[in-house]
């Protein structure tokens, strides 16, 4: 998957929660950012347009696992 580099800003509390997610998760802050960006997309019903076929690939990896990651929370 590409990876663009981008500025964004959080709140002081937001980011405290996402370091300490990451944190637990062993992953980096803006791993655990882009999983928790496609989670919430996926729960509000976001559909990709239609990608190259590898990104595609990825992406759809990526979905699935979001949307059992978001049944498994009930």
């Amino acid at each position: 998957m590409a990876t663009r580099k981008v500025t964004l800003s959080l709140d002081s509390s937001a980011l405290e929660f996402a370091e300490r997610a990451a944190k637990a998760h062993g992953i980096s802050v803006s791993s655990w950012l882009s999983k928790a960006a496609r989670r919430e997309a996926v729960r509000t019903g976001y559909t990709p347009r239609k990608p190259e076929p590898a990104i595609a690939e990825s992406d759809e990896a990526e979905r699935t696992a979001a949307e059992k990651d978001l049944r498994a929370q009930g």
